[in-house]
């Protein structure tokens, strides 16, 4: 089984329910179906054969459901791109990915134009029409480019598909590069269908839900949480073109929201966000975190504050993305990242890839249907990622007695002070629990007594409150080694479009002070 097939089985079932909201407007399950099927044939038409790779540099819009539906029915390999990424990002991707042609929208068009001779094999743009009207000019890329509108219009019902094998690639998704040029992980129908179906059935997401998505649609975690697991089950998609508290409160009150997804800085400034009277998720079920970890003081106050139970998990690009999620059937752990769900397995190991006993850390490695076939056109790197089967995530994790995993920290952020190993997430927590604070990140930083030393920076709603105020908290709770140096306070942290916070660029700004 895979995405695409599985659309056409649920839309069978539920022919006029909505599949997806967008500005107000709802969309049915078979005119979605409809309208996938003939942009498949249209894009047969314009010449795609199963194996082109196409790149879809779309927001959180229609055209992102469909351009990827389409493009997987006719067996094609769908390239997601963050389209506020500056033209070189854009162009190393689809230069990278042997992109054929590219699915974006009229108000991109100009970017386009102006780095068109960086992306000299794309021969298509199939351009989605927004509600803004883009700027009136002749386009240079005319003769390339195709409505998507049109497309759809234009399309067949009469499309004969292709074969698609589980092993198929479906999807390349490019991680973002923090150790150098990003990686094309390989998707494949299997690995995109199996964890779609497994976190359906894990969250218990099913027809009766309506699941907000405001995470970037282009980002896995929206792609396989917010988006495929609940169309597997026939929910309704609510989509948030750009997040906001304002926005996700309105569409949360006016469609009785039952499912919201979103990483920790979300959830912080829903919490942060002043109009009370506007804060309304009373319908909502459940919540999701993942993307980083949640800081237990930030996940306990908004439990309480909208008494919602939160389910933390876990997931990574190279995994579709979930291995782990908080279950919910049993009491949920503060600050654990859950167990196995289903047919995934997760476990710690040492350096020799040895599993290691309840308690000690190790890298957290994972196996199962969800694993990623290997990076696009880098043996080596795959090699080095995927041993025997497992994938290792270089995340440092511990389980405890009854198999619920917790992340310590990537293994890269680790901070060696003389010696001792110092997790940030461990100093992070302990700032995070003094009352005025809203945001926390804790680095390294090269230090010529101890090779490192702890460097803290925070966001503060207390403009008096102090450096020496913040160092007695943690006195009174971290060992001496695991107190910051120094710590710094900012209006806001550095973060990317999926909010998470950017540790290199908090270097970079003391580096050049």
């Amino acid at each position: 089984m895979n995405l695409s097939d599985q659309l056409s089985l649920t839309a069978q079932e539920h022919l006029m329910k909505p599949a997806y909201v967008f500005n107000g407007e709802e969309t049915d399950y078979q005119t979605l179906e409809g309208s996938v099927t003939k942009f498949a044939s249209s894009l047969k038409s314009l010449g795609y054969e199963k194996g082109d790779h196409i790149a879809l540099v779309v927001g959180n819009t229609p055209h992102f459901v469909i351009g990827l539906y389409g493009a997987m029915r006719l067996g094609l390999t769908v390239i997601p791109i963050n389209p506020i990424y500056t033209a070189d990002e854009i162009a190393y991707i689809v230069n990278n990915g042997d992109v054929k042609g590219i699915i974006t929208l009229d108000i991109l068009m100009e970017k386009f134009e102006q780095m068109a001779s960086m992306i000299p094999d794309v021969q298509h743009y199939i351009v989605g029409e927004t509600t803004r009207q883009s700027q009136e000019h002749e386009s240079t890329l005319q003769n390339q480019s195709y409505s998507f509108t049109k497309l759809i219009q234009d399309g067949s019902l009469e499309f004969e598909r292709p074969t698609l094998n589980d092993d198929d690639t479906a999807v390349i998704l490019y991680t973002s590069g923090t150790t150098g040029k990003p990686k094309g992980a390989m998707l494949t129908h299997q690995n995109l269908y199996s964890n779609a179906k497994d976190v359906a059935e894990y969250l218990d997401i099913n027809e009766n839900d309506r699941v907000i998505a405001a995470l970037p649609m282009f980002h896995v975690f929206c792609l396989t949480v917010a988006l495929n697991a609940p169309l597997v089950n026939g929910s309704t998609v609510l989509i948030v073109p750009k997040f906001s508290p304002e926005a996700v409160f309105k569409i949360a009150k006016d469609y009785e929201s039952t499912v919201f997804a979103g990483v920790p800085t979300m959830y912080n400034y829903l919490l942060q966000y002043p109009k009370e009277e506007e804060k309304d998720f009373s319908r909502i079920r459940l919540c999701i975190s993942g993307g980083a970890s949640m800081p237990v003081a930030l996940l306990e106050q908004f439990e309480r504050h909208f008494d919602v139970q939160i389910s933390e998990g876990y997931g990574l690009s190279e995994a579709s993305p979930v291995t782990c999620f908080n279950p919910l059937d049993r009491p949920r752990k503060a600050g654990s990242i859950g167990t196995n769900i289903v047919n995934v397995e997760n476990k710690v190991v040492n350096e020799h890839g040895e599993e290691l006993p309840t308690g000690e850390v190790g890298e957290l490695v994972v196996r199962g249907p969800n694993v990623m076939k290997g990076y696009y056109k880098m043996p080596e790197e795959t090699q080095a990622t995927i041993k025997d089967g497992w994938l290792y995530t270089g995340d440092m994790a511990r389980q405890d007695e009854e198999g619920y995993f917790y992340i310590v920290d990537r293994k890269k952020d680790l901070i060696l002070v003389g010696g001792y190993n110092v997790y940030p997430r461990e100093v992070e927590e302990v700032l995070y629990s003094h009352e005025s604070i809203t945001e926390v990140a804790v680095i390294g930083v090269p230090d010529a007594n101890l090779g490192e030393a702890v460097v803290a920076f925070v966001v503060s709603n207390d403009d008096f409150l102090t450096e020496n105020e913040l160092l007695k908290v943690c006195q009174d709770k971290l060992a001496k080694y695991k107190i910051p140096n120094e710590i710094n306070f900012l209006d806001e942290l550095p973060k990317n479009t999926t909010g998470k916070i950017l540790r290199r660029s908090l270097r970079d700004q003391l580096a050049s002070h």
